[in-house]
């Protein structure tokens, strides 16, 4: 299958920051890094990475997962937030995956990070879509939670359990990252439909992963599909 929007993306700037360390290992600064979903992966291809967690348990199964896969030796661990961060950081590349809806205040959140990249380096965001949330919510019966999403302009459903302190729409994401200095090179959307197809439709029809792939990919920078996707992600640059 192949890869999706967003390891696409990811992959095509770590190959440019190898190319101008001449061949080092690309630096990669993962902020609320958790588990090591993306952390591991990178350092199995290559890449040096410090990840940021505040969560002790999180921490402790990045290190295990590390281990597995035999990349301790690439990952750095610090249990923290972004005050953690340092200004003067040297990475090729910060990740802030499902970090800019759980902090207090992402503007704050999302200037740590642009500081945080080197001068050339890039910031990757992924973050949860507040129009996908209200289109889920309504496919499954959940009208009164789709209109309060609809009408709430942070996307949060008030008074909830649920963790996420605001949901984003492709206007509110592209200014924030605007506001933070950084240069836009990249939005598009993850998982424009393929969190929509039942595992029953691949399950049963020989070529329709392959098919769904091509798809998402395609769908990924089109508005309005873009628009509505389940995450949206930025790929922004540190111009220096």
């Amino acid at each position: 299958m192949r890869p999706d929007a967003v390891h696409r993306v990811l992959d095509t700037e770590l190959a440019a920051a190898r190319r101008r360390r001449g061949g080092e290992p690309p630096r990669v600064l993962d902020v609320g890094g958790g588990s090591g979903v993306w952390a591991v992966p990178l350092a199995v291809a290559g890449c040096v990475v410090t990840v940021i967690e505040p969560s002790p348990n999180a921490l402790a199964t990045l290190h295990r997962r590390a281990t597995e896969a035999g990349v301790t030796g690439r990952i750095t661990a610090v249990q923290g937030d972004t005050d953690a961060l340092d200004a003067d950081s040297s990475a090729d590349l910060v990740l802030g995956h499902g970090l800019l809806e759980v902090v207090d205040d992402a503007a704050v959140a999302l200037n740590a990070l642009a500081k945080a990249v080197a001068p050339g380096g890039a910031v990757s965001v992924l973050v949860a879509n507040r129009y996908a949330a209200v289109l889920h919510r309504a496919i499954a019966g959940r009208l009164v939670d789709a209109r309060r999403l609809l009408d709430d302009e942070s996307g949060q459903l008030a008074g909830s359990r649920e963790p996420l302190q605001r949901r984003f729409d492709v206007a509110g994401l592209e200014a924030l990252v605007l506001g933070a200095g950084l240069e836009l090179e990249v939005l598009q959307g993850h998982g424009v439909v393929s969190d929509l197809v039942p595992g029953s439709v691949l399950e049963s029809n020989p070529g329709a992963a392959e098919a769904l792939a091509e798809l998402e990919l395609a769908a990924s920078t089109r508005s309005p599909l873009r628009d509505v996707a389940a995450r949206l992600h930025v790929l922004a640059r540190r111009q220096g």
